[in-house]
This record gives structure tokens, C-alpha cells and sequence, in this order.
């Protein structure tokens, strides 16, 4: 079994290595515009924008769960899992899971609101895998974005 730990700013080739992977699994490789600059001043610069957590087996990360914290009006303090990538041909071992305990112990241990994520509609393992979780899924709120093209032409 991998060793489960907190992510370190030598691992940022191989967490850009997963983005990568898991971007081409969703079809959207052409949408990575990430760096490896970009992450390790976004995970470790003065202004830390995420946290995550690895899966390491043999010397190789082979799972991230990568999270920040949200705020609510409502709620308060929340967590959100942002991605939870596993490689492709190491699915199905138990790493996603590991990981998911990880940051839901996290999520506990802070005592946050909510633990939250998204899900693609048609990734039918990734929905049966949280379902065991007891998932509740929304369907009131439309996910609603600008990207950076739209705002700098504003």
C-alpha cells in the first residue's frame, strides 16, 4: 500500500504530471494552462491558495488530493476537494480512497462546515465511489464562470 502524506514543493513535476493526466482522461487537455511555477507559488507562496495530500508507492507519487478552504455566508468554513487523481492504471487499489479519508479526516479534524466537490455526470465509477460515502448531490445551483479571457476584456 502507498504511504498517504502532505505534499511538498518537491512533488509539484509529478502533481502537474496527474493535472495532466487527469485533464486528458476528461477530454480537456487543451484546457491546461498550469505551471509548475504557478503551483509552487500558489502552494507555497506568501499568498497559499491550496493544500494537498499524496500517494506515494516506490518513490512515485501515484494519487493527489488536492484541496482548498471556501467560506459560506451560512455555513462558515468549508473544504473543497478540487481534484482526486489516481493513476490510470493503479485504479481500483484502494489510493482514492485512502486519499479521500485523508482530507475528509482534515475536513473532521477542523471542524469545517461542509466537505464539498464536483463530479462529472457521466464519470459513473467516481459517482459510484463517493455514493458509498452517503454523497449528496445538488441539482438547484448552476455552476456559473468567467474565464480569463472574458475578464480581461471587461
Amino acid at each position: 500500500m502507498p504511504q498517504i502524506r502532505k505534499g511538498t514543493e518537491e512533488d509539484i513535476t509529478q502533481l502537474l504530471e496527474l493535472i495532466k493526466e487527469l485533464a486528458k482522461f476528461e477530454k480537456a487537455e487543451e484546457e491546461v494552462i498550469m505551471t509548475e511555477e504557478i503551483l509552487l507559488k500558489d502552494g507555497f507562496g506568501d499568498n497559499k491558495l491550496f493544500d494537498f495530500i499524496v500517494a506515494e508507492q516506490d518513490g512515485k507519487i501515484v494519487g493527489i488530493a488536492l484541496y482548498f478552504y471556501k467560506y459560506s455566508t451560512w455555513k462558515g468554513k468549508s473544504i473543497h476537494l478540487e481534484d482526486l487523481i489516481v493513476k490510470e492504471h493503479l485504479r481500483k487499489n484502494g489510493i482514492g480512497t485512502l486519499l479521500f479519508e485523508e482530507v475528509l479526516q482534515i475536513a473532521k479534524k477542523e471542524k469545517v462546515s461542509r466537505f464539498e466537490w464536483q463530479v462529472l455526470d457521466w464519470n459513473e465509477a467516481a459517482i459510484n465511489f463517493y455514493d458509498k460515502y452517503g454523497t449528496q448531490y445538488g441539482n438547484e445551483w448552476l455552476n456559473a464562470r468567467l474565464t480569463f479571457e472574458q475578464l480581461q476584456a471587461m
